[in-house]
């Protein structure tokens, strides 16, 4: 009954969009509960979206990234000459691209779990027969499935715990860090509804015969 009374808790909070609310309620344990089902019918969801939008599902991640990666560019392009020809800085330039980075490396690893070129051990798994080749991709999925997990229970109480302390980006007057954090846990969900399109995609390549492992490449499409 416990349980239930803490999801019920969770539940609540989020529906009121109170900071605050929802960093006490996601401090039980019932927090990876919630989480797991959460994350699965949210990826679930979002691999709904990448079949009906073909172009998010090709462009979504790769264009976070590219922009994010540009935008770090153009800052830190803009603070040398700002600093070195106009003796000037700007308080946030270093505090930032930080943050800019840590939203190109999840997309960027939640783009990378399509494209399987996280230590997929493919000439290992070539040699394998067909039924350890299957094994071990849904053991790939349980992993990646599990990892997504922690990311989203962990960073949104992290988000929630900025959010409520009014956490304001270094060198900003009015920047919220939690805007940028919470990138992460959405990040997560695309992680996992690209888990899922990989393990549909290998039960399917099973059933009819197709070549299980291929080779990965990095930058490759999807």
């Amino acid at each position: 009954m416990a349980l239930w009374s803490e999801l019920g808790a969770i539940i609540s909070a989020f529906a009121s969009q109170d900071s605050y609310e929802i960093r006490n309620a996601l401090k039980p344990n019932a927090a990876w509960v919630f989480g797991a089902a959460a994350t699965a019918l949210l990826g679930l969801v979002m691999l709904w979206v990448y079949k009906k939008v073909p172009l998010l599902d090709r462009h979504l991640e790769r264009t976070i990234m590219v922009y994010s990666y540009l935008a770090i560019a153009f800052i830190i392009f803009w603070g040398v000459i700002d600093r070195f020809i106009f003796s000037n800085q700007q308080p946030w330039s270093t505090t930032i691209p930080p943050l800019l980075f840590m939203i190109m490396a999840w997309f960027g690893a939640a783009f990378n779990v399509r494209l399987r070129t996280h230590l997929s051990f493919a000439e290992f798994r070539t040699a394998m027969p067909r039924g350890g080749q299957i094994a071990c991709l849904c053991l790939d999925a349980v992993l990646w499935f599990i990892f997504a997990v922690i990311v989203v229970v962990t960073t949104t109480r992290a988000t929630a715990l900025s959010a409520s302390n009014f956490q304001i980006v270094l060198g900003t007057d009015n920047t919220m860090q939690w805007w940028f954090l919470i990138t992460v846990p959405f990040s997560a969900v695309l992680m996992t509804a690209r888990v899922f399109e990989n393990l549909f995609d290998d039960i399917r390549n099973f059933r009819s015969g197709q070549p299980l492992i291929k080779q990965a490449v990095i930058g490759g499409d999807v």
